[in-house]
């Protein structure tokens, strides 16, 4: 999935944006797969290329994402079909993405996840995740109501097992019989080292709080490598925040500023208001509570058109996905960098922003080799211009697209 191999040492010059700050004028040293050095171009252990006005960023890290370049996850029968969705979004910096199904019939999603599990096998994709079966139909969003059942930690047990061990993370309402308690969905996901989400949910802050309580104790029980479940794309497919009615939102919102949960936002702007990014950034990135995600169906990279989403017919017009039935936004058509960029322009500093796309979603993934500039990381590297549009992307060492060496000297 890539075109060009580099096994020696090369540096990349421009502000390089680490998890701690931006350096102004930085090298990044890659040698062969690895990033072997960041720092000042001044103390570069290397002769540094001439200086140049290029952004290096960590390769981003999406943990929600349906598909794109025309092919959906969803829906796809063959690896071929699924990887075009993978290519898509790795030509735009997202090195590391995690394959989202929705709400199907069990049969449909064992079949699904048996077949990306082959791309996760092969290191293209970095795991599976499943928003549904088990959602609430008042909040079902562009999922199928009609598809939608009780909780079974059985059938999390045996999708976990087609998906050999790439299931990572799954979306599930609290309020749904099955999810919560002994026995439940929740604590079979921990027990198959996956992370509970919560989404898709009509129900109390209380029962939310409840929730999110039992997930972290189950994780650290099962000794997964993130102690901390999500929330599926915070305030979207959710009941909306009212003072004497606070829902999920507020209960996910306070236990991610308290560093007990990560809340994802599709911040496209489509699915939510520049503000509303701007305020749950200013109250929870301080504890990492936050990650941006795309939401991405088939139609991500592609024109305006006729799309499908799992069962569902999609429109897409202005950019903006719709179900063809009822007008409810499906899914997003953004890549991870739009979302980045969005959220900077939304007033969030570059360096939250970056963290937020690269650092916490990898947390959730329990990665610490991607998403990161660091020395010892996976040499995952996108080159950007100024406005955060893409110039190059390194993955792993191999160069996807672009010159990374001449657009970043």
């Amino acid at each position: 999935m890539t075109s060009r191999s580099s096994d020696t040492t090369n540096v990349l010059r421009g502000r390089v944006v680490t998890p701690a700050r931006a350096i102004p004028d930085g090298v990044v040293v890659v040698h062969g797969d690895t990033i072997a050095h960041v720092g000042p171009a001044e103390s570069s252990p290397v002769p540094p290329p001439p200086a140049s006005t290029a952004t290096l960023l960590p390769g981003l890290v999406d943990v929600h994402c349906h598909g794109g370049g025309g092919a959906g996850f969803p829906d796809a029968t063959t690896e071929d079909e699924a990887r075009a969705a993978v290519r898509e979004h790795l030509a735009h910096g997202t090195t590391t993405l995690v394959a989202s199904l929705v709400t199907a019939a069990p049969r449909t999603l064992l079949e699904r996840s048996a077949l990306l599990a082959g791309l996760a096998d092969a290191g293209d994709l970095a795991g599976i995740h499943l928003e549904g079966p088990f959602l609430s139909r008042e909040r079902r969003g562009a999922q199928d109501p009609d598809l939608m059942i009780d909780g079974s930690a059985d059938l999390v047990r045996e999708v976990a097992r087609v998906s050999r061990g790439h299931l990572v993370t799954m979306t599930v309402a609290p309020e749904v019989p099955g999810v919560l308690g002994a026995g439940g969905v929740v604590e079979a996901l921990a027990s198959v080292g996956a992370v509970p989400s919560f989404g898709h949910s009509d129900t109390s802050a209380r029962v939310t709080r409840e929730a999110v309580a039992q997930a972290r104790e189950a994780l650290a029980r099962h000794g997964a490598p993130s102690l901390r479940p999500t929330a599926t794309h915070l305030f979207n497919g959710m009941r909306p925040w009212h003072h004497r009615e606070p829902g999920p939102v507020a209960a996910l919102l306070a236990a991610a500023g308290r560093g007990e949960a990560v809340v994802e936002l599709v911040g496209d702007g489509t699915h939510l208001d520049p503000e509303t990014v701007r305020a749950v950034a200013d109250l929870t990135a301080g504890a990492d509570g936050v990650i941006l995600v795309t939401d991405a169906m088939a139609a991500a990279g592609m024109p305006d058109g006729a799309y499908r989403l799992g069962t569902a017919d999609v429109v897409v017009a202005g950019g903006v996905a719709r179900l063809a039935s009822d007008g409810a936004i499906a899914g997003g058509t953004a890549h991870l960098l739009d979302v980045l960029r969005h959220t900077v322009a939304a007033g969030v500093d570059l360096v939250t922003a970056v963290r937020m796309a690269s650092v916490v979603p990898a947390g959730v993934l329990g990665r610490t080799d991607v998403g990161r500039l660091e020395a010892g990381a996976r040499a995952d590297v996108l080159v950007t211009d100024d406005d955060l549009r893409p110039l190059a992307v390194l993955r792993g060492g191999l160069v996807v697209v672009g010159d990374p060496a001449g657009q970043a000297s």
